[in-house]
């Protein structure tokens, strides 16, 4: 369904601009509701999808104003992890009315608030829309984390932040441009040439993911191409209700990446690529952006269109290594990417994959939720923490960093001795022979 985007975030009546028959997609047959977390756990209609959508259309034809509290506090109340539109029966878009939902809502300044636009400000104007400056901050992040100073201080500190350092991430000792040369060529016969997004925290926090996908490309054929001058793709901003930052990111890396000398364009992380997948929708007078979502290819995906190529058995394991596998909710209902994973990591001589119950129900993560939303993302993260706990594997496998992060925090809060890795990790591990 097209849309006509706002040309401007500082343009009244965002949801009016948004093509009204996505808003009257929804039939309210109430498919939805058993699918939605924030439904399942308070039962109110208004948390839940379809309640949603009636208040966005009550914004949208003039009965509710976007300042209004439930408006608001409902919008980013929302997970955003798109199980509704799994579940839909009628196909509507609610990847991007929530998207025009927040930026309404922004721009009505019914969130507003001193300490609220400074992080705002700080979070996704300054530091993430910058890699630079997010790669300057993580520096200094890691040297706290090696020194230990803010552990030692941490008892001192508010609970509210004790909880936020808890989720934080490790930075990694290297960053993606130290691992991965701009150009990468296979030894074998070349089949294909792709690009990398190295992504935001990706690069910080799991560089080594990034590098275990290059050389599970390099390993199928492909050629590999990293441009130095690419930035973030605008998911963190666009989810949050940062339309106008989302297109200038959007068009910078329309500049950047060579779209006429790539087969794909590999990305690794779950929310990245779904967002990617829609440039056309966000920049609809590019004639470029159609090409990009085409071209836009999660790295399971890819290697499920290629075939990929076959494992040799390392030396034989006394006993299967048991991995189980969580759905990142931007992989299987905002891409509808499934059963490549699993076939990738059933694909590993050696590994057993044990099916995890609500394989995909969301963990909590859902971008920056589990820092704005800490109560419910800690409630989801409990409940599926004692699904993995009852599958007693020894590994979880899961293709978004926001999950990997969370899974880990997980781990940790509740006792469980697990790996929690990428599915490209063990696969780049089997084809160099180290698991």
């Amino acid at each position: 369904m097209s849309s006509t985007p706002a040309k401007s975030s500082t343009e009244p009546g965002l949801l009016r601009q948004l093509d009204y028959s996505v808003l009257q997609q929804c039939i309210h047959c109430g498919m939805c509701l058993p699918t939605c977390p924030t439904y399942d756990v308070t039962k109110h209609e208004t948390s839940s999808p379809r309640g949603r959508i009636a208040l966005m259309r009550a914004v949208a034809d003039g009965k509710l104003t976007p300042n209004s509290a439930q408006f608001a506090d409902e919008m980013y109340f929302c997970l955003g992890c798109l199980a509704c539109e799994t579940a839909c029966p009628a196909g509507v878009n609610y990847a991007e009315m929530i998207e025009f939902a927040r930026a309404e809502v922004e721009l009505s300044g019914a969130k507003a608030g001193a300490k609220r636009n400074l992080i705002r400000a700080v979070a996704l104007r300054w530091l993430f829309a910058k890699p630079g400056r997010l790669r300057f901050v993580a520096r200094l992040m890691r040297m706290d984390q090696r020194t230990g100073l803010s552990a030692a201080l941490s008892r001192l500190f508010p609970k509210r932040l004790r909880d936020l350092r808890a989720i934080q991430p490790r930075i990694a000792g290297k960053f993606s441009f130290d691992l991965i040369r701009e150009t990468e060529s296979p030894t074998t016969p070349r089949r294909h040439r792709v690009a990398l997004l190295t992504g935001c925290v990706q690069d910080v926090a799991y560089a080594s993911v990034n590098r275990d996908t290059v050389d599970v490309l390099l390993a199928n054929g492909c050629e590999v191409v990293t441009p130095r001058a690419q930035g973030c793709c605008g998911s963190l901003m666009g989810h949050n209700g940062e339309l106008e930052l989302a297109r200038r990111l959007a068009r910078q890396n329309l500049d950047v990446f060579p779209l006429e000398n790539l087969d794909a364009i590999i990305v690794n992380s779950a929310g990245c690529g779904s967002f990617m997948k829609r440039y056309g929708h966000l920049l609809p007078d590019d004639p470029r952006a159609k090409v990009w979502d085409k071209t836009v290819c999660d790295i399971h995906e890819w290697l499920a269109k290629i075939g990929p190529q076959p494992l040799r058995p390392s030396s034989p394991r006394p006993h299967p290594l048991k991995v189980t596998y969580h759905e990142a909710c931007h992989l299987v209902h905002g891409q509808r990417i499934s059963q490549q994973p699993r076939e990738m990591l059933r694909a590993i001589p050696g590994v057993e994959l044990v099916e995890l119950p609500e394989a995909a129900w969301c963990c909590g993560s859902a971008g920056i939720y589990n820092i704005t939303q800490p109560e419910m993302s800690m409630a989801l993260l409990e409940r599926k923490m004692k699904h993995i706990a009852a599958t007693g594997v020894a590994v979880v496998a899961t293709g978004n960093p926001g999950c990997i992060g969370q899974i880990r925090c997980g781990a940790q809060k509740f006792g469980l001795k697990i790996e929690v890795v990428h599915p490209v990790t063990l696969l780049a591990k089997a084809y160099r022979g180290e698991l």
